[in-house]
């Protein structure tokens, strides 16, 4: 179960949260994050559907790492209703090197576990991922 490369294990929750959000729209956004002292990847919060992009955003640290997976809601230029679930590697220039390294070393394997990912961002500032950036990359 634990990764070689980082020896992260991924927490039962964040794969059954992560099929919640997919098939059955519960969530809008999980956050989620490393605990170190338990090797871990754990859920740290999740946003009811009622919430948006601004108040998922807001749930980020401004100083720290995480992972996080966005159901992005759309309308196509044809008048679709679509849905685009984003997997985004938050790591801002200030946080951590060793917790930078972490996230790194342990990202690919975290998002194999999630299966149903359609884009991902990696993010070291909050422009990096703004609401324009996730329309331009959700079509």
């Amino acid at each position: 179960m634990a990764n070689a490369a980082s020896g992260m294990a991924v927490h039962d929750d964040c794969k059954l949260r992560f099929l919640e959000l997919k098939a059955k729209r519960t969530h809008r956004f999980i956050v989620f994050k490393i605990e170190e002292k338990q090797k871990q990847v754990i859920v740290e919060k999740i946003g009811e559907p009622t919430q948006n992009y601004e108040d998922f955003a807001a749930s980020l640290p401004a100083d720290e790492c995480r992972y996080a997976v966005y159901d992005f809601d759309f309308v196509t230029a044809e008048n679709c209703q679509k849905s685009r679930i984003f997997f985004i590697a938050w790591c801002p220039d200030t946080s951590r090197v060793r917790s930078k390294m972490i996230y790194a070393s342990s990202k690919d394997r975290f998002k194999r576990e999630l299966d149903g990912i359609q884009v991902e961002l990696q993010a070291t500032d909050p422009t990096e991922m703004d609401l324009d950036v996730i329309k331009s990359r959700a079509s």
